[in-house]
């Protein structure tokens, strides 16, 4: 293998299986990108991270797409990151992987004057029970989740008053990881979260996700549906500042937003490892992704 770019997958989706809806959607978005690669002049191959029978030495540059099993194997996927980081180049970078992965990095936009949903966080071992650290937040209605997740891992949603009920998962957890306490959002349930794809520093489109009934989750994979959704000039002006707000180069992000209980435009989380970037409702998107990921690596 002597590629350009590689595109990184997890091994569940390296073959095509036609009768799965999913994985014939992971190939067209990640196909996209692949031939928006190679139309830039690029050998491009498409490998899952964790196969042992490539050299990353003989990659140019490895390209973080659809690797959505990292989480569920941090334990083997960040010491394989160290590795591979020393080998090759990596996009994004490593050092913003590193700390996207993390949720502390709210704070950090927090920090440089990008709105975020408000955030309380619980580090490991934290000494106070659920309910006293409920209690201090002085919010009704509240999330919990990891401070390093996905896919709404171990999310709750709870009323103040029965944050008991989560103590024992809480114990267990907090010996473990640290956690996020946020003021749940309720414009998610009536009107969605929004996603804007930045790409190469400029939105490209933006999709608005929403749960099914009775839910507030708004993944796929939890019954949410996507849509397509036209930003205005508000929206774009705030995802671009987010993202120009991040400590690093940024190829790739994909800004979720809401409309916070004050109304205001809110960062719920910046996805830049691996996040779904809908490029089947916009496939120009992936031209400017190969575009941009070309114009770095002739300037390295």
């Amino acid at each position: 293998m002597h590629d350009d770019v590689v595109v990184l997958t997890d091994s569940r989706w390296v073959t095509l299986d036609e009768q799965d809806w999913y994985s014939r959607q992971v190939h067209h978005e990640d196909g996209l990108v692949v031939d928006a690669l190679r139309r830039c002049g690029l050998t491009v191959s498409r490998r899952a991270w964790d196969d042992a029978s490539v050299d990353w030495h003989d990659a140019g540059a490895l390209l973080f797409r659809t690797t959505w099993d990292y989480f569920d194997r941090f334990g083997e996927f960040s010491p394989w990151l160290d590795q591979v980081s020393s080998e090759t180049t990596l996009y994004n970078e490593a050092g913003l992987l590193r700390w996207n992965i993390d949720k502390h990095y709210l704070a950090d936009l927090r920090e440089a004057r990008i709105n975020i949903v408000p955030t309380c966080y619980l580090e490991i071992n934290e000494p106070r029970t659920l309910v006293q650290a409920v209690s201090d937040t002085g919010w009704d209605e509240l999330i919990l989740k990891p401070a390093v997740s996905g896919s709404a891992r171990h999310t709750y949603r709870f009323a103040a008053s029965d944050a008991a009920r989560y103590e024992c998962v809480y114990a267990e957890l907090i010996q473990q990881e640290a956690l996020m306490l946020q003021p749940f959002q309720h414009q998610i349930v009536d009107h969605g979260e929004l996603s804007l794809m930045v790409i190469d520093g400029q939105v490209t489109h933006a999709i608005r996700k929403t749960a099914k009934t009775g839910d507030f989750r708004v993944q796929d994979d939890h019954g949410g549906t996507v849509h397509r959704y036209a930003a205005s000039a508000e929206e774009i002006t705030f995802a671009e500042a987010a993202v120009a707000a991040v400590p690093f180069d940024v190829l790739y992000a994909r800004v979720d937003v809401i409309r916070d209980n004050d109304g205001r435009l809110a960062i719920m989380e910046l996805e830049m490892i691996e996040p779904e970037l809908f490029f089947r409702f916009n496939p120009a998107a992936a031209d400017r992704l190969a575009a941009g990921l070309q114009r770095r690596m002739n300037e390295r």
